[in-house]
């Protein structure tokens, strides 16, 4: 298999070249150009080249992207830790996947479920007078030489596991996804066409880095084209501005991020100025909510576009760049990517491209991970018998191909007076209408329907909310009348998990 990074392994190879001066990193103001990133990182992976998995804690660091790097030059399998996780979570992570060492910036403090491991420091000191950035690990490393780090890139297998990633576990214990090189390689090159990235391009994100998004996408992306990531370290419009008004090109968000932006945008001039001025706005994680869209198309000029993956597939779908950016779509299928949709029994194909068949969605191409680990029996029933992954996700096509999802299976899926109805539609639905700030439907058993629709709000004023025949005659009037919510209940907020995704089975009929 060719490099993961050819910057990288460019700057490996000619430490003084026009590749290892260009900037790779940047965490606040702590940086590292491509030939730093490679004196930093070659050795690390010496010292964890026989280590068979290691942990990583994730935080929003620069010492977490400078460890996967070494991880994935090293050939070992690294598994990204969230540091919010709870003791029983982060417990089952660590017996389940079993690594041998965990990689942390020094001084933080790990929790007992890492007691037991062997803890390597990174440490990624900057020199003011050389500007040189080294890895000084607690235990001695081993021999070490640039040519080796470079050979092993290049003679890995392309099915050898580059990260185990969990999944959240909504349904149970969170499930580790063995992702190989392979499918890292072809999502970031699948998304490089869809949306003309190249080395020319500067990211700005300010996610997570203990999943897809923020981690695969968002620091592996820019490194795999040779081109640069800024990471805010916490979210915050003003850091957006900044750096989007100062050579950034790109900017990765999830739906509360970009809601946070429509926000601002009437009071912050500077904050519109500066999004009007990238190449590329991109949403993901969960749907963003329609009015979002139109209220920073209508102050910056720019239309954000949504892609669509999950940690099992890596990205299958994806606006493109030189497409239509139509609000409410996550796009067209990425190159190389098997994409049909299926009735009920997981088989029968919905060929219908009318905007209104729902079906689930399935999945295949060289973007999909390999196994759940531990899972034999979890990998076989997540995979139909002629080899597609089933996401349980449900969606529609429209008559130009434009995949639009309208909810999960489990939880998405209300099957009432005889029609099949995607949450997604309604949630959008209401949250068009100036009375609601936060939107999630559910359905609740009914003996003459089979299911009723229930509408959770949150208002926008909570001392005169929408009614709840306001709210059954805005929807009927934007979709249909048998998708008109039966049941309103009012919230102070709606539950989320760290990606700002709304945990339905938090939501009870009391």
């Amino acid at each position: 298999m060719s490099s993961l990074f050819p910057a990288l392994t460019e700057a490996l190879a000619d430490p003084d070249g026009t590749a290892a001066h260009r900037s790779a990193l940047r965490f606040g103001d702590r940086s590292l150009t491509y030939g730093e990133l490679a004196a930093t990182a070659a050795p690390l992976a010496a010292r964890v080249g026989e280590a068979g998995r290691i942990a990583v804690w994730a935080t929003p660091t620069l010492e977490t992207a400078v460890a996967v790097v070494a991880a994935l030059l090293a050939g070992v399998p690294a598994v990204p830790l969230n540091p919010k996780s709870g003791g029983s979570e982060l417990g089952h992570i660590v017996a389940d996947s079993a690594p041998t060492l965990v990689l942390a910036p020094p001084g933080d403090q790990l929790p007992p479920a890492l007691a037991a491991l062997e803890r390597v420091d990174i440490e990624v000191g900057i020199d003011t007078d050389t500007d040189v950035r080294s890895t000084r690990p607690t235990a001695p490393p081993a021999p070490y030489a640039p040519a080796h780090a470079l050979d092993r890139d290049l003679d890995l297998d392309p099915e050898t596991p580059a990260l185990v990633v969990y999944t959240s576990g909504t349904t149970g214990p969170p499930k580790g996804a063995v992702i190989p090189r392979r499918a890292v390689a072809a999502t970031l090159d699948a998304l490089a066409d869809a949306w003309q990235w190249t080395g020319d391009d500067v990211l700005v994100h300010g996610l997570p880095l203990f999943h897809v998004h923020g981690l695969i996408l968002g620091i592996l992306g820019p490194l795999r084209r040779g081109g640069s990531v800024r990471h805010l370290g916490r979210f915050e419009t003003a850091g957006v501005t900044r750096e989007l008004s100062t050579g950034a090109t790109m900017l990765f968000g999830v739906p509360t991020m970009y809601h946070r932006i429509a926000e601002s945008l009437p009071d912050d001039p500077a904050l519109a100025k500066a999004l009007a001025r990238a190449r590329l706005l991109v949403s993901g994680s969960a749907a963003l909510p329609v009015h979002d869209h139109q209220r920073i198309a209508e102050a910056t000029g720019r239309r954000v576009i949504e892609r669509y993956g999950m940690t099992e597939t890596l990205m299958n779908t994806s606006v493109r760049a030189d497409g239509e950016p139509r609000a409410g779509t996550v796009g067209v299928p990425l190159p190389g990517v098997g994409l049909r949709l299926t009735e009920e029994d997981g088989t029968t194909a919905v060929e219908a491209y009318d905007g209104e068949t729902v079906g689930e969605i399935q999945v295949r191409g060289p973007n999909l991970f390999t196994e759940y680990l531990n899972r034999p029996d979890a990998t076989a029933a997540a995979f139909t018998e002629d080899g597609w992954f089933r996401t349980g996700d449900m969606a529609v096509r429209d008559p130009d191909g434009y995949v639009r999802i309208v909810g999960r299976k489990a939880t998405d899926l209300i099957k009432s007076g005889g029609y099949k109805i995607g949450a997604g539609e309604i949630e959008n639905a209401l949250l068009e209408h100036p009375g609601v700030r936060e939107a999630a439907v559910t359905g609740e058993p009914d003996a003459d329907l089979g299911e009723r629709i229930v509408a959770w709000i949150v208002p926008a004023d909570p001392e005169a909310p929408p009614s709840t025949d306001e709210l059954a005659d805005h929807v009927a009037g934007r979709l249909a009348p048998h998708k008109r919510p039966r049941v309103v209940h009012y919230l102070d907020t709606l539950p989320r998990n760290d990606m700002g995704k709304i945990m339905k089975r938090a939501l009870t009929h009391d």
